[in-house]
């Protein structure tokens, strides 16, 4: 699996953790590359691009607390960042939901708690139960209308 990686300075230290922490994996880092004040909007948009695309499988974005990057991933059509601070609901977004990017927030989670997120949202597939995928294609004719 091929899974873009990215961040802004205050989820920098967070997202080299994680590169470490899960070395099995292949990553392509969209940056930022140092503790350099940056705008999170620009990585997230270059890590969602690269799903959108299918130049990689999934996404991980970490800022100070997730949300931000998950607002701006999300303007990205076909894109469903989700913010998680724990396992259930990161487990939920990608059963229920298919989310196709995990959004972490550094100051939120402690290292430990977000590698325990990101292995429950790794591991965890679509479901591709008929009541979530109805759903998901309401969110994408949702797109379609006011992105299209």
């Amino acid at each position: 699996m091929k899974i873009a990686i990215g961040s802004d300075h205050a989820g920098f230290s967070l997202k080299e953790q994680l590169r470490l922490t899960f070395a099995d994996q292949e990553f392509v880092d969209f940056g930022t590359y140092s503790e350099a004040s940056c705008d999170y909007p620009d990585v997230a948009l270059k890590v969602a691009h690269a799903v959108r695309d299918h130049e990689v499988d999934l996404g991980v974005l970490v800022c100070g607390t997730g949300v931000g990057m998950a607002i701006a991933a999300n303007k990205v059509q076909g894109i469903r960042a989700a913010a998680c601070s724990e396992t259930y609901t990161a487990k939920l977004t990608r059963d229920h939901n298919n989310a196709n990017v995990l959004c972490l927030g550094s100051r939120v989670v402690g290292s430990g708690v977000a590698e325990e997120i990101l292995r429950a949202w790794l591991d965890t597939p679509f479901c591709g139960e008929e009541r979530h995928a109805r759903r998901l294609r309401k969110i994408a004719a949702i797109e379609e209308q006011d992105l299209g």
